[in-house]
């Protein structure tokens, strides 16, 4: 049975018994900063499990693709040496929202696998049930199906999950099967033991009980099921494999590593195949990342696609493989998973999409390796002129994050070069940041619990910013609850801050790329200014607000008030998001596609995904695209539809937002369609006018466009206005003539710079040529000159001017010292770089200069900080040289 067969004989099953088929959610878990990425099926169900939100539906069946390499669920060090973990992995399951329970959940579980016709046909004497400790009740239901001897009960760690610290929690019921050849060899032991003979394939979680701050256990009032069951796995026994990366959903990744290496796979976990592995693992995490708007970044999701990728090339290497390798594999990922997570017709899209920046950071990362000896082997000189024989691991923590060097790379030149490594002090460094990575990503759940505590009625914050031609105000809103320092409060009094929760509201929520609203509200007590607006679960929204007259309290009626024109110029900027990107899509290509945005009152923000970047031909058509549909003065339609219908009408849709099966679409008929919760002008000709700013690269294949529209427009029209008419009576010019008038300027200007260079060369060198005097150390003549006002490029001319006059040859120093810095350049003539190197004088030099130095034999810089010391500097490198030449002679006469 193939891996397609697998998975859709699973998501079959459970349809015809009542279940709805859910598509997977994006690896992006969708507005949920407690997790990297979506690591498990019961993800985007989550505000389901814990009541917040409700679906038509109560029983679920899914193929979620997950990612489990980086947070706490970390598997990449794992990927490779292993048959069965990954980086990149598909979860089938089976949920249950307080519908059936334990019975029903293990019967469907038996059924599916044992059955010959509808399911798996998997030999029942070879599966394993384990429970927790004190699970009775499914003990008892799994003693229909299995021997008693052959239920297994286990403690927490094994058989007992959470979705955190608090909230839904239960035992858990996990399926094993062996896959040995030897049934008699088919023990105990081996049920969560060593090796994989015996391998867990199925998890039924029965989530039963709430778990508050204290630890205490509350029975839920809806008990419910969620279960999960690797694909991988469950090929790798139906195909009759060892390991997951021998069935069809990896084996042809392999092969066509195999192609590009001349290499062949051993196949049966060989040790000597772990590169295949990781190469092929990593080809299908990366693209799949990709495909869902991750790009390789220096922190957060992105820093993670960015380690396996370095990962992957640091394995390919091992394999011969110096050209990009993931970039190669990444078309047969997607074609593998076309029909199944990919449109066929968004499958061409995303090999378009991903190729380029994954090729561009391949290539990144190969030349960091190919420099990474260069850059160590520098920290190794520094440490050797200090004496020191370790490398500290403050230094290889840099060398492997900032510069991206493999740690065992580093590791095995310094012990090329006799060095130890402080691998404990690198550790501690790493740790530090993953401290410091937790302190910044990880989401406080207390910042949010507290209103669970609020007892707020069913019926709150009902957003009422709709339709958007009447936004400004609405009277009679009432406080329903209130927080005051993270706590529940009767009342906040003048001069408090805190966050208030209403009945309704105009006010929007941050979210969708939308700045919150700020503005005021006032009762006839008192009145406060609304400084911020989010939503701190899915069905509440919170404002946080300064009293500043009078005291609000829960009961307050106020009214509120959106100034006019900071939501008019929001809704003109997010309408003009939609656009840009319409406009993008039709002129790069559909392969363009929205990263991210933000729209302000000031301002819109546009990140987007190109394979290339665009030309300013292309900048100036999007612009007049986009201001073409603000002066037809399109209406600009916003309905709510079922999720399927808005599919089939084609509305764009972003991998961090969450949808419901009903969505708001906002259209643009003929030009932009989207699904968007923001506020939107009611026609485009609101939008007044729309001009690009800026677009730059953010990253590979990333770009970030900036834009004004509406009186923003009128501000930077304004602006530039007001800077020609500057520039125009400065140069006493019209401003038409600007332009000539500036090239003539900077041309004038050029022709001065190069005569005062001229000048300042022949003051230096002491005017015309002859010999130029010199020093005579050990029978080589040296020149030293201290010279003001010369840069460093006009430093190493004069060292060449110098040198040139050395008839016999010779040494030159010339230093300069300006603005708390100092240089030094040494140059040496050719039939003396031997003997005296002025890489070697550079070095000396910079260490009296309290700096450092180096170079090349016929030409080295030093430089420091400290002005005082040039001399010192300049007689230290004469000192330098006779030094060389000295001990040179010496091991001469002793040869």
């Amino acid at each position: 049975m193939n891996s397609r067969e697998v998975r859709e004989r699973f998501l079959s099953f459970f349809e015809e018994r009542g279940h709805r088929r859910v598509p997977s959610s994006p690896l992006i878990p969708a507005q949920d900063p407690t997790l990297l990425f979506t690591n498990a099926g019961m993800v985007q169900f989550k505000d389901v499990f814990t009541g917040r939100e409700s679906r038509e539906y109560s029983r679920a069946t899914s193929s979620q693709k997950c990612v489990r390499a980086g947070g706490k669920h970390n598997d990449l060090d794992n990927v490779g040496y292993t048959g069965r973990h990954h980086t990149f992995f598909e979860m089938l399951g089976n949920f249950s929202f307080g519908d059936y329970f334990k019975e029903d959940a293990i019967r469907f579980a038996w059924e599916l696998l044992t059955d010959r016709e509808k399911g798996y046909g998997l030999e029942p004497e070879r599966l394993w049930a384990t429970v927790f400790l004190s699970d009775d009740d499914a003990a008892k239901i799994w003693e229909r199906y299995l021997p008693a001897e052959r239920i297994l009960r286990f403690g927490e760690v094994e058989n007992f999950w959470a979705m955190g610290e608090t909230g839904p929690c239960g035992p858990c019921s996990e399926i094993h099967y062996f896959r040995g050849s030897d049934l008699s060899q088919n023990v105990p032991a081996l049920v969560n033991g060593p090796g994989d003979e015996t391998v867990e394939i199925w998890n039924l979680v029965f989530m039963q009980f709430e778990r508050d701050a204290y630890g205490k256990l509350e029975p839920l009032p809806r008990p419910s099921v969620d279960t999960g069951a690797g694909l991988e796995r469950i090929a790798a026994v139906l195909q009759g494999v060892g390991n997951n990366f021998d069935t069809d959903l990896l084996r042809p990744s392999i092969g066509e590593i195999e192609r590009i290496s001349g290499r062949s796979y051993l196949g049966a976990m060989a040790d000597e195949d772990a590169p295949f592995r990781v190469v092929a693992d990593h080809a299908r995490s990366v693209t799949m990342l990709m495909a869902d708007g991750v790009m390789p970044a220096s922190e957060g999701r992105g820093y993670v696609l960015r380690r396996i990728i370095r990962r992957a090339t640091r394995y390919a290497r091992q394999l011969g493989i110096e050209e990009p390798v993931l970039h190669a594999l990444a078309p047969g990922v997607i074609a593998s998973f076309a029909g199944v997570h990919f449109a066929p017709a968004e499958a061409d899209l995303a090999v378009e999409r991903i190729g380029p920046p994954l090729r561009a950071e391949e290539l990144r990362f190969a030349r960091t390796l190919s420099a990474g000896e260069a850059l160590v082997s520098e920290e190794i000189e520094r440490l050797r002129r200090s004496g020191e024989r370790t490398l500290p691991g403050d230094v290889l923590f840099r060398l492997y994050d900032t510069h991206g060097i493999p740690v065992d790379v580093i590791e095995e030149i310094a012990r090329d070069e006799g060095l130890q490594v402080d691998r404990q002090g690198f550790e501690a460094a790493m740790e530090g940041q993953r401290v410091r990575s937790r302190a910044t990503a990880k989401f406080d759940a207390a910042d949010v619990s507290v209103y669970d505590r609020l007892d707020l009625p069913a019926r709150q914050s009902e957003f009422r910013g709709y339709p958007e031609h009447d936004f400004v105000s609405l009277d009679g809103a009432r406080i329903v609850g209130l927080v005051k320092d993270g706590s529940p409060s009767p009342r906040l009094a003048a001069g408090e801050t805190g966050e208030a929760v209403l009945d309704r509201t105009v006010f929007y929520p941050e979210g969708g790329g939308q700045v919150a609203d700020v503005g005021s509200w006032t009762w006839p007590e008192g009145e406060a200014e609304v400084l911020h607006v989010w939503k701190p679960r899915p069905d509440t929204i919170a404002h946080r607000v300064r009293v500043t007259r009078g005291a609000l309290e829960r009961g307050t009626a106020v009214n509120m008030r959106v100034p006019e024109w900071v939501r008019r110029r929001t809704q003109a900027n997010h309408t003009g998001t939609h656009l840009v990107h319409a406009a993008l899509r039709k002129v790069l290509g559909a392969g363009a596609r929205q990263m991210g945005s933000l729209v302000a009152p000031d301002r819109l923000r546009f990140d987007y995904a190109t394979p290339a970047p665009p030309t300013p031909e292309q900048i100036a058509e999007i612009e007049s695209l986009v201001n073409q549909e603000i002066l037809r003065d399109r209406e600009v339609t916003k309905s709510n539809l079922p999720m399927e219908e808005a599919r089939r009408r084609g509305a764009d849709m972003f991998f961090w937002d969450k949808y419901s099966d009903s969505v708001r679409v906002v259209e643009v008929p003929g030009f932009s369609i989207e699904l968007c919760g923001g506020c939107h002008v009611p026609r485009t000709g609101e939008i007044g006018a729309f001009k690009i700013v800026s677009d730059k690269s953010l990253a590979a294949g990333v770009r970030r466009l900036e834009a004004v529209t509406s009186l923003g427009a009128v501000d930077l029209l304004r602006a530039d206005e007001e800077a020609l008419n500057r520039l125009a009576a400065v140069a006493q010019a019209p401003r038409e003539t600007l332009l000539e008038r500036w090239e003539e300027r900077e041309e004038r200007l050029k022709g001065l710079e190069r005569e005062v260079a001229s000048l300042k060369m022949k003051l230096a060198s002491g005017g015309g040529g002859g010999e130029e005097p010199s020093e005579v150390i050990e029978g080589v003549s040296v020149v030293t000159r201290l010279v003001e006002g010369l840069t460093v490029p006009e430093l190493r001319n004069l060292s060449d001017t110098l040198r040139s006059r050395l008839a016999g040859g010779g040494v030159v120093l010339v230093g300069t010292a300006a603005a708390g810095k100092t240089s030094v350049v040494i140059s040496v003539t050719p039939e003396l770089q031997d003997r005296v190197p002025a890489s070697r004088i550079a070095s000396v030099v910079g260490k009296a200069l309290g700096g450092s130095g180096g170079g090349k034999p016929d030409l080295a810089q030093a430089g420091g900080k400290r002005e005082e010391l040039l001399r010192e500097g300049l007689r230290a490198g004469k000192e330098a040289v006779g030094e060389i030449l000295a001990g040179a002679r010496a091991a001469a006469l002793e040869a």
